[in-house]
């Protein structure tokens, strides 16, 4: 079930995408934002910062209550397709496959994602905001006019990680990959709070067999 609740802003329409890492649901929320004009929610990052943010603190990403702590207290500012934490640039660090990991270890703690709730409902202004995660539509933003739960397999999720990697000159190794967005799906879906899950309200979108292209078309259509 996803939880309904009735004191967000009004008039102010909310696209929510969620889905199970490297499902391209980033990419696609990115351009429909673009394409509509909207403000734009990687709720994702929010974790990866805190990731982030613990590694350098030297906190354990297995400590809840500290880091729910550091997690209240972020500068976090979005800019021009960028990602600043302190002011610092972040937006390659937090993009690294052990920030991946990181974000979906600490995600886990219900402190964390409860110090990350207001900051993250604040982005909703007008014109309208796209946010995707794994619970804008469950948890975040209830009440969204338009909820899709954008998928893939496992598989075809690797080979796209693999890809944006190995472009980037950095190493990878599929069966690598594989497995840790096995291990990812599975923790995100066990969750004691905020799993990811497909709420009833909200279309489910393969894109196997879809490119980006239309995977945003689709989005688009479904938006009116």
């Amino acid at each position: 079930m996803c939880s309904v609740v009735n004191n967000m802003p009004d008039q102010i329409p909310v696209i929510a995408i969620d889905g199970p890492s490297a499902s391209g649901k980033g990419t696609v929320a990115q351009r429909v934002a673009e394409k509509l004009g909207y403000h734009y929610l990687d709720s994702g990052a929010l974790y990866r910062i805190v990731a982030l943010a613990g590694l350098n603190a030297g906190i354990a990403w297995q400590d809840e209550a500290a880091l729910a702590r550091l997690a209240g207290d972020l500068d976090i500012r979005f800019e021009g397709g960028k990602i600043f934490l302190d002011g610092n640039d972040v937006s390659e660090a937090v993009r690294s496959e052990q920030m991946s990991r990181g974000a979906s270890e600490v995600a886990v703690h219900p402190q964390v994602r409860s110090a990350l709730f207001e900051l993250q409902r604040s982005f909703r202004k007008t014109p309208g905001l796209v946010a995707d995660g794994r619970d804008m539509g469950s948890v975040v933003f209830p009440e969204a006019e338009t909820k899709v739960f954008l998928t893939a397999s496992a598989e075809v999720r690797a080979e796209r990680r693999y890809k944006q990697l190995i472009a980037k000159g950095i190493d990878a190794n599929l069966a690598e990959i594989l497995q840790d967005l096995q291990l990812r799906d599975a923790r995100d879906r066990q969750r004691s709070v905020a799993p990811l899950q497909q709420c009833a309200d909200a279309t489910l979108l393969d894109t196997d067999p879809l490119t980006i292209e239309q995977a945003v078309q689709t989005v688009l259509d479904l938006h009116g």
